[in-house]
């Protein structure tokens, strides 16, 4: 909620991508429909966006998009549309004609990662602001680091950039600190840079993780802020994995039962 007196530069909105199948979770169900702790996944994404005071929530969606629109039943939702799945950038790049005019900052939400925790999203923010950051990435390292992008930073602690697994040298997937996903970002440098990523990857697709070398081209301030439980982070791609975020949570809740207050 905006605060009086407060400017627009410290407004705050939300995108959170919630396009993909979830072929793994063998079922016809769109992914972040599938339940933990009896609601749908993506809820959990959008209750936290509400409750860090967003003032826009716009939900990247594309398989079975009426599905969640009419799951979800939030008025105060704004969806796009992915109609092909074309990396992680250009899911962000259709939300341009809805925020394309802010000058806030943006977090950058996953759909399939329930088990994300307001205070986390609150010390990125602060930590973010402090630092006065362009663009801050939340990290953590994993018992296996196997298949998640690695965090290059210079010796100033400062992100250089960020490599896909599938793209790392051997020394690179020595390091252990990996990319979640979510990212707190200035709007206008959101925008701007998305102009300049291309698909010179293995899987020639836009890979939002670019913006973090467009911004270093620029001397733009890129920094990281480290989760300690990578628990929180973790994404839902399989129903074993799913089972597992199930018994996370459950063991959050209070002794009355609720998964979320």
């Amino acid at each position: 909620m905006r605060e009086t007196g407060q400017t627009q530069r410290r407004d705050i909105a939300t995108i959170i991508l919630a396009a993909g199948k979830g072929t793994r979770m063998k079922s016809d169900l769109a992914k972040v429909l599938h339940p933990v702790c009896g609601r749908p996944m993506l809820w959990y994404p959008v209750s936290i966006a509400h409750k860090i005071g967003s003032d826009k929530i716009v939900v990247v969606i594309g398989h079975q998009a009426d599905e969640i629109k009419k799951t979800m039943n939030d008025d105060t939702l704004l969806y796009v549309y992915q109609k092909e799945q074309r990396g992680t950038a250009h899911a962000v790049m259709q939300t341009e004609p809805v925020l394309k005019d802010f000058d806030g900052t943006v977090f950058i939400l996953c759909g399939d990662v329930p088990l994300l925790q307001i205070s986390t999203l609150q010390r990125l923010l602060e930590f973010h602001r402090e630092s006065a950051s362009d663009i801050t990435v939340l990290t953590t390292i994993p018992e296996d680091p196997h298949g998640y992008g690695r965090i290059i930073k210079d010796e100033r602690d400062h992100v250089i950039r960020i490599v896909e697994h599938r793209d790392a040298s051997e020394q690179e997937k020595e390091i252990t600190e990996i990319n979640t996903g979510i990212y707190c970002v200035e709007g206008a440098f959101l925008y701007h840079s998305l102009a300049y990523i291309e698909t010179n990857n293995s899987q020639k697709e836009f890979y939002l993780t670019d913006i973090f070398e467009i911004a270093r081209r620029e001397n733009r301030k890129t920094r990281a802020f480290l989760l300690h439980d990578p628990h929180e982070a973790m994404g839902i791609n399989t129903v074993e994995q799913r089972d597992e975020a199930d018994r996370i949570m459950n063991a959050r809740m209070p002794a009355r039962g609720k998964a979320v207050s």
